[in-house]
């Protein structure tokens, strides 16, 4: 019910051994490298079907301005033009446009950011377009019916985990406050429903959600998650609900009804979570990759949901270990899996793609 309110460029792994010969569906091939080892950086599937990769931690633990574009004809990344200033923790939002605003995250030695900047695909070039309200890093930002933007809590030096929000809006180039959730919160997610509006979940271990109610702009808190989670993601499902997996080294999952307002928990993932990424494919089903688990190793295995069963199967493991990676729909439907750290502090540039049609041992 509602209430008012060190690096280097790829570290390989070896695959766990196939189950006696067992045919898992999906398989993983390489796609060469990017132009720089990154860990937390951004990937945006551009309307000409590139995937804008930008920005992430790098060598010595710098904060990284560039940027490069995959090309999935070619099979190759290429650098393109850099950002005004070095960024992890950031959102990447893809504007009604072809635009993508770069919003916050965290420069050198963690310092949050208010600035933010939008990319042009047709000019390969990124351009200052104001500032936040506040300096976050570490929140959402979601693209409304409206065109504008909501960002969400995050983490800001001043005043730790926020509560508030803004919206930017692309005709003014601005941003303005736009209320705040009940709890203060960062490390959640944020998820466009059908309806329009956005469900806000967990973030620093919470169990509380919100609603935003996009045709009144304002935030409600709902019925809470069946466990506290953070670092975990929240999918939009064929049917409507929302699928939220992982978070806080739980391999615990469960959905939310949009339309009755409640969680339920469903099947676990055949291992614990977070750090993971979370795609929905043409399917229907959900890709689930890497991540750490309980222990806080890091991944190379590979699961699907498949909403009609409600279960996790394994799908095939990746070549590498990887945390805070990026995972892309593609156009032709695979996934471009890149970046990342495999768990001992080493940023990864090498890249797969997943094919979900295909089937290995």
């Amino acid at each position: 019910m509602r209430t008012a309110g060190g690096t280097s460029d790829s570290t390989e792994a070896s695959r766990p051994p196939s189950s006696g010969g067992t045919s898992v569906q999906g398989l993983f091939t390489p796609t060469g490298s990017m132009t720089k080892a990154r860990w937390l950086p951004t990937a945006t599937l551009l309307p000409s079907g590139k995937v804008l990769i930008a920005g992430g931690l790098g060598y010595g633990n710098f904060a990284l301005a560039s940027a490069e574009a995959y090309d999935p004809v070619a099979g190759a990344f290429t650098a393109t033009g850099s950002m005004t200033t070095g960024r992890q923790y950031h959102t990447a939002t893809l504007l009604p446009s072809g635009k993508v605003l770069i919003v916050g995250g965290s420069g050198d030695h963690k310092v949050s950011l208010a600035r933010a900047e939008l990319y042009d695909p047709a000019a390969g070039t990124f351009a200052a377009t104001g500032s936040m309200t506040v300096a976050r890093q570490q929140h959402t930002a979601t693209l409304l019916p409206s065109g504008k933007v909501l960002v969400v809590g995050g983490y800001s030096d001043s005043g730790g985990d926020l509560a508030s929000a803004e919206l930017y809006d692309p005709a003014a180039g601005t941003f303005t406050p736009a209320g705040s959730t009940a709890v203060a919160r960062s490390d959640h997610t944020a998820t466009l429903l059908n309806n329009g509006d956005v469900l806000i979940t967990g973030g620093d271990l919470l169990g509380t959600a919100d609603l935003y109610i996009s045709g009144i702009g304002t935030f409600v808190a709902i019925d809470s998650m069946t466990t506290a989670r953070n670092k975990h993601t929240a999918t939009l499902l064929g049917n409507g609900k929302v699928l939220i997996v992982g978070g806080g080294n739980d391999s615990m999952t469960e959905l939310y009804d949009p339309a009755a307002e409640t969680f339920t928990a469903t099947a676990s993932m055949t291992v614990a979570r977070e750090l993971h990424t979370a795609t929905l494919l043409p399917n229907g089903k959900v890709l689930i990759a890497g991540g750490t688990d309980g222990n806080g190793d890091a991944l190379p295995s590979v699961e699907r949901f498949d909403p009609s069963a409600g279960t996790f199967a394994a799908s095939g493991s990746m070549s590498e270990v990887r945390e805070s990676h990026t995972a892309t729909l593609l156009g032709n439907g695979k996934v471009l899996i890149a970046g990342g750290d495999d768990g001992c502090g080493n940023y990864l540039a090498d890249a797969g793609l997943y094919d979900p049609e295909m089937s290995g041992n």
